[in-house]
């Protein structure tokens, strides 16, 4: 396995959270928009992830899965992707998931995005206390 080229990277803001479940530990849904950069195109990313708490030794460890839409700002692009991964808090408010995520285009609208189309890529996701977030990902050769 290698990493190839950096495939996205990006910034926002989180703007919701919904309680899922409490039961057997919490889930949590968490949605979010970035900007930045994906496939070489200036892109807006809009996605939601649920979490959830995993029992055990290591306290303060997380399962996440999501998924989103990004599109070019010109609007001549659009890719959908999902991911899951393994996050942990760093600090008081702060939240880094590592994992990976595929991406996918279709034919009629893929466009400027089409390059990524059924590319496997590992990320790093980060969330600060005011709730701003970042993520950068590449691709999984």
């Amino acid at each position: 396995m290698a990493l190839g080229e950096l495939i996205e990277e990006e910034s926002g803001r989180i703007t919701g959270h919904r309680v899922l479940n409490v039961e057997s530990g919490p889930k949590v849904e968490t949605s979010f928009t970035m900007r930045g950069k994906v496939g070489g195109q200036d892109a807006t990313d809009i996605g939601t992830y649920c979490t959830v708490m995993r029992e055990g030794a290591e306290a303060g460890v997380m399962y996440g899965e999501g998924q989103g839409v990004i599109t070019t700002t010109d609007g001549k692009g659009m890719a959908t992707w999902t991911g899951q991964g393994i996050g942990k808090f760093t600090g008081q408010g702060k939240i880094s998931f590592r994992g990976s995520v595929f991406y996918h285009t279709s034919l009629a609208s893929g466009g400027k995005l089409s390059s990524i189309n059924n590319v496997v890529g590992v990320f790093e996701y980060e969330v600060d206390e005011q709730g701003n977030c970042s993520v950068k990902a590449w691709e999984w050769k």
